[in-house]
């Protein structure tokens, strides 16, 4: 055991709550202090690390525990700069680490400082134990993926793609968090994500003195468009990854639940059961359906003056398999050509997802939490696996969470009080070090 590894193998409570005490909140992120911090604890237990960077005040980090060379590397990633806190009411300071009732309550206790913890503390365990695993563990903590990556994961795949050569696994966020359907307790795995489409809708029409009554000017038409993208879903479609989770949901599940949900892959009775199922219905629903929000809206300059062209810029996410065409095609579906509609950026996920450590993740889960059901997961949302997939390397979201069954995983993450179950905090880590110990490629 390397001088000091004893010290420095922590819990994942400890490591957790001095990771929220940075506020590496992006913009601007200044994620330097909290990565010196992580490099600091790294070394003291003997683990060699490298920080590698585009701007000084924006690293990223990657250490390697050597394994026996029979498997390939297999990589842990994580982010450590966070959302903003702002407008929010906290029970407790966001960036404070609170340990009260059961709880570490902070920025980024969910996204993902918490996964961080998770993984350092099995990553050092393991060096502290002696573990030599069948392939290299390497880890990569990384900045700026709350703003798209460019200075972390996109920014080490563009310059430093030698630092993951041989590697085809990985896992990162999000999935393997507890998610309770009809009594039944299941562990979706994130194999695929959706693909980031932001487009830009242009919305014009008649402009004039704001005394004077205006009818249907691009104020008007702005309404009927934001109307119309809240009350109509956009076409089904169901992918593969998609398909395989409600089946493996289905046969878990006792009738009338397994029912209504397998109505989930039939096209013409999709919609129809997602009304039914309700708020339990949101994971799926994002999941059968290309998505479009409108987030940012441009127009008007003066009070007097009514605009002439009003500019919405949209958050879009595709299902893989689909085209910005497709999205563009299937909101003139809804709402005609009085909207022209641009792409600003589309980032597709290459590759096809790959089930090949799927089985493996699934059965540290069965093990750790006896009578639970692991299922595929097709996450809504982007994350850094977008940046590796370019080498190849097809990523897991795994970072276990055995949560309890009145906590909502998806409505704290980025919300007020967001925060993490110590409980579940120790499950993820034991999980994450019974993969170094079975890891064989």
């Amino acid at each position: 055991m390397a001088p000091g590894a004893s010290r420095m193998y922590r819990s994942p409570v400890d490591i957790l709550q001095r990771l929220i005490r940075f506020d590496t909140t992006n913009p601007p992120g200044n994620e330097a202090e909290c990565m010196g911090w992580i490099d600091d604890l790294l070394t003291e237990s003997g683990i060699d690390t490298r920080i590698l960077f585009e701007k000084p005040d924006r690293p990223n980090l990657i250490a390697r525990l050597r394994g026996r060379g029979a498997a390939p590397p297999l990589l842990l990633y994580g982010h450590v700069d966070v959302v903003t806190t702002a407008n929010q009411k906290w029970t407790h300071p966001p960036f404070a680490g609170a340990l009260a009732d059961g709880y570490i309550w902070g920025r980024g206790a969910l996204d993902m400082k918490g996964g961080v913890a998770m993984m350092l503390a099995a990553f050092m365990r393991a060096e502290a134990e002696g573990l030599t695993p069948a392939g290299d563990i390497v880890l990569a903590v990384l900045s700026d993926e709350e703003a798209g990556g460019e200075l972390g994961a996109d920014f080490l795949v563009a310059k430093h793609a030698s630092e993951f050569e041989g590697i085809r696994y990985a896992i990162g966020e999000f999935g393997g968090f507890a998610l309770r359907v009809s009594g039944r307790k299941f562990y979706p795995i994130q194999i695929a994500e959706k693909q980031i489409c932001w487009m830009k809708a242009t919305i014009r029409g008649p402009g004039g003195h704001g005394s004077q009554p205006m009818r249907d000017g691009a104020m008007a038409k702005l309404g009927r468009m934001l109307r119309q993208l809240d009350q109509n879903r956009l076409p089904v479609r169901i992918t593969p990854v998609a398909r395989r989770m409600i089946e493996t949901m289905c046969s878990a599940l006792p009738f009338p639940s397994g029912r209504l949900i397998r109505l989930l892959l039939n096209p013409r009775f999709t919609d129809m059961a997602l009304q039914l199922m309700g708020a339990r219905g949101r994971i799926f629903d994002a999941m059968l359906h290309n998505t479009v929000n409108a987030t940012i809206v441009r127009g008007g300059e003066k009070v007097n003056v009514i605009p002439s062209e009003i500019v919405v810029e949209m958050d879009g996410r595709l299902v893989p398999g689909c085209s910005p065409e497709d999205m563009m095609a299937e909101l003139r579906g809804i709402m005609g050509d009085q909207v022209e509609f641009e792409v600003i950026r589309h980032e597709p996920v290459p590759g096809e997802p790959d089930m090949g450590l799927f089985d493996t993740l699934a059965d540290i889960l069965r093990e750790a939490d006896p009578g639970a059901v692991p299922v595929p997961l097709l996450l809504s949302g982007a994350t850094d696996a977008r940046f590796f997939s370019r080498l190849g390397i097809r990523s897991y979201g795994f970072l276990p969470m055995n949560l309890p069954a009145d906590f909502n995983f998806t409505r704290t993450i980025h919300a007020e009080d967001e925060r993490i179950p110590v409980e579940s905090l120790h499950f993820g880590t034991e999980a994450i070090y019974r993969l170094l110990q079975r890891y064989n490629g």
